[in-house]
């Protein structure tokens, strides 16, 4: 049966949900990137019709050229660097991932780019449209080559953060190369999932409780060794805690930040 939430267990063991993007808001997002290729090739055009002036055929050839490169390589490029977002899927809340909640990489992001031709067929993605109404994943046929998914990322309301992280002592705190290693290697998906347990740890039972944090403690453990004075003696839920306040102690220092701006405009 097919549904728009997916559940992802990543390799430590660690199970969340994915909001798949419907074909829909794909299409959306495809239009406000193809508005974007044409006006980049549209530029390139302006520039080339000069060397027309020169040479017709040659002109031709570097159009064709640049055709190529900017309409895969558009994708590609914006996908790897803006981490599975394009400017359209990012102006929509949608981001491509690994299938298996694994780390997005850039053969799968290429291939997904180099199949595009063969969604688009024979015209306004009919044949990827096609292939997303009928996946169960929301797949177009790039994405089922790639082992990709798109998803959606849902407008969170932010989280009281000095609340929930101020008060306590992080002995993680004293490594802050080590700090630096778990942002790099720490997925959203990742920090958003333990930053959502430990604001809904109260409404798990027990059990229940005890289990997730520590396959949560477990799961970010194994992204980067602390030395063992750091972690000794301290629970799973209070590690995690730690993480979490390593993951997102710099959108706190922004807010106060904003916060303190503000008081001076209105100061002056």
């Amino acid at each position: 049966m097919k549904t728009n939430l997916l559940r992802l267990r990543t390799p430590e063991g660690v199970v969340f949900s994915q909001i798949l993007a419907g074909p829909v808001l794909r299409f959306c997002a495809w239009f406000v990137d193809g508005m974007a290729i044409m006006t980049l090739l549209s530029l390139c055009g302006m520039v080339i019709s000069l060397l027309g002036l020169l040479n017709m055929d040659f002109a031709g050839a570097v159009y064709a050229l640049l055709y190529f490169v900017i309409s895969i390589g558009y994708g590609l490029a914006l996908e790897w660097f803006l981490r599975g977002q394009t400017f359209g899927k990012k102006l929509f809340r949608l981001r491509v991932v690994d299938a298996e909640g694994l780390k997005l990489q850039f053969h799968q992001i290429a291939i997904r780019n180099l199949l595009r031709f063969v969604d688009t067929l024979p015209l306004l993605y009919l044949v990827g449209g096609t292939s997303c109404w009928i996946s169960r994943k929301n797949q177009r046929l790039g994405d089922i080559a790639a082992n990709t998914i798109v998803i959606r990322l849902p407008k969170i309301a932010e989280p009281d953060l000095e609340q929930l992280l101020a008060g306590r002592y992080n002995s993680l705190r004293q490594y802050p190369h080590l700090e630096a290693r778990l942002r790099h290697r720490t997925e959203a998906a990742e920090a958003s999932l333990a930053l959502q347990a430990l604001l809904r740890r109260d409404d798990f039972d027990p059990s229940a409780r005890l289990e997730l944090f520590t396959e949560l403690a477990r799961h970010f453990r194994a992204k980067v060794t602390f030395p063992a004075e750091s972690t000794d003696g301290i629970s799973d839920e209070q590690f995690v805690r730690n993480v979490v306040d390593i993951l997102f102690r710099s959108r706190l220092a922004s807010q106060r930040l904003s916060a303190a701006v503000s008081g001076l405009a209105r100061a002056f």
